[in-house]
């Protein structure tokens, strides 16, 4: 039984890596794999085949004798747990994904545009890269990638110069989410789960993030592809596309309102859905009663609503970090095998036995951290972060915890699957996986080894 809810989860990931070319989206394999790996641990615990630990090292067997209600309490109680672990990441992404639905719907993101009047390429390069950087630290490195791109589409007719700009927006919106509790899934998840403080995670990784950023941007405005200039003609909108009244208050108030998440977190010490729900009630309430146009009607007060932002936010993309986070938990509650410590043979978890395995094997962490950023290039970074927070137990703000952070933030931008911006610019640009591989993988690269050599330093 312990082999074969392995062999779901290997089975499982394969699918999920293998999203386009199965032509499926990778919702549907983490899905499956979360609900037949808790179905195969229930009947597997229930059947005495093994046992479970809960997240304080507690054991639970169900191996016959009058402690199976004790046992069956723990076993659900465990479910609840990382249900409840899950849900908080989610209620937080939710929140954030409505608030920037709702800043888009009143052309918020529009007043950028007017900002840029640049007709050099290479100065447009560190205009994109640096808003890129900026804006992934706080409305995280998905988003600003799909506004920027956007924003690209008005600035340069050419298709072929557009690509190497959308390719260097990856590298610099995953630089800019690794050092912000918000400004990547996983440095949330990791936020949430009490690994990293907001505070220790910005001073720590903020210099390496920017060192990620500024090499790569750096040597490919050397490039011939980023020489001379581009015609750019920032008053060419048309009437449906000028900014609202609302477009500059809502675009402050919403990045206002997530900016003061974490500020929520430190004087209430209350977990950060929390202070998400409080930052989208106020945007909400703020565009319920905020005028877009002068002659605003109540028969349009539904195009610029929060019920209109919550139909546009992409709900499969929470499905499957339901479906991914559940299934890596269920990996971390199977007791797998035990290993002497001090003396005593400690039960561990799947997670947790192979850290210990690999921490046998490599002894230094950090060549194990690089080899997890590699790999968060290949398969997706979100299951790779969440089976760290099984493997390892160490306190909160442990140089591991950054270490781990920037690597699966910034590694996933040397190939453009490796990450959900790079995925996103690869929908939107049609950016061929290869011309990616030839062009900007070295130069990101670069970068995810310039910024780690800097991190060793600091964290």
């Amino acid at each position: 039984m312990i082999a074969l809810i392995i062999f779901v989860f290997i089975f499982g990931y394969i699918g999920i890596t293998l999203e386009h070319p199965l032509k499926m989206d990778k919702t549907v394999p983490a899905l499956l794999m979360a609900a037949i790996m808790w179905a195969l641990l229930a009947v597997g615990f229930h059947e005495g085949m093994f046992n479970v630990i809960d997240g304080h090292e507690n054991v639970f067997s169900f191996l016959g004798g009058h402690d199976n209600e004790h046992a069956e309490e723990g076993f659900t109680n465990l479910l609840l747990h990382h249900l409840g672990k899950t849900a908080e990441i989610l209620v937080f992404l939710i929140g954030a994904m409505t608030i920037v639905e709702i800043i888009d719907l009143h052309r918020g993101f529009d007043v950028l545009k007017n900002w840029i009047k640049t007709k050099s390429k290479k100065t447009l390069l560190w205009i994109m890269a640096i808003l890129g950087f900026i804006l992934s630290a706080i409305i995280d490195n998905l988003t600003a990638t799909i506004v920027l791109v956007t924003l690209l589409r008005k600035l340069i007719p050419n298709k072929n110069d557009r690509l190497w700009y959308a390719g260097m927006i990856v590298v610099a919106a995953n630089a800019g989410g690794a050092w912000s509790p918000i400004g990547d899934v996983t440095t949330t998840m990791l936020w949430i789960g009490k690994r990293v403080s907001a505070g220790a995670l910005v001073v720590k990784l903020i210099i390496p993030s920017i060192v990620c950023m500024v090499i790569p941007t750096f040597i490919a405005s050397m490039l011939p592809a980023f020489r001379g200039n581009i015609e750019v003609d920032t008053n060419d909108y048309d009437e449906e596309e000028k900014s609202l009244l609302s477009s500059k208050t809502m675009l402050f108030l919403g990045l206002g309102m997530i900016v003061s998440v974490p500020i929520f977190k430190t004087l209430t010490h209350l977990p950060p859905y929390l202070g998400m729900m409080l930052a989208l009630g106020v945007v909400w309430l703020v565009s319920e009663y905020i005028h877009p146009e002068e002659d605003f009607t109540e028969e349009r007060k539904h195009l610029y609503s929060a019920h209109q932002a919550l139909s546009r936010i992409e709900m499969s993309s929470i499905l499957f970090f339901l479906g991914i986070l559940m299934a890596v938990a269920a990996l971390e509650s199977m007791v797998y095998g035990s290993i002497m410590i001090e003396g005593q043979e400690v039960q561990m978890g799947t997670l947790r036995y192979v850290a210990e395995l690999l921490n046998g094997a490599i002894p230094d962490q950090n060549i194990v951290v690089a080899i997890l950023g590699v790999l968060s290039a290949i398969i997706d970074n979100v299951p790779l972060v969440a089976a760290s927070m099984g493997m390892y137990t160490y306190p909160i703000d442990h140089s591991l915890w950054h270490l781990i952070a920037y690597s699966a933030g910034t590694g996933g931008s040397m190939l453009i699957i490796g990450s959900a911006a790079g995925v996103a610019a690869m929908g939107m640009e049609k950016i061929d996986f290869i011309w990616y591989l030839k062009k900007i993988t070295w130069l990101a690269f670069i970068g995810f080894a310039a910024g780690f050599v800097v991190a060793l330093f600091f964290v």
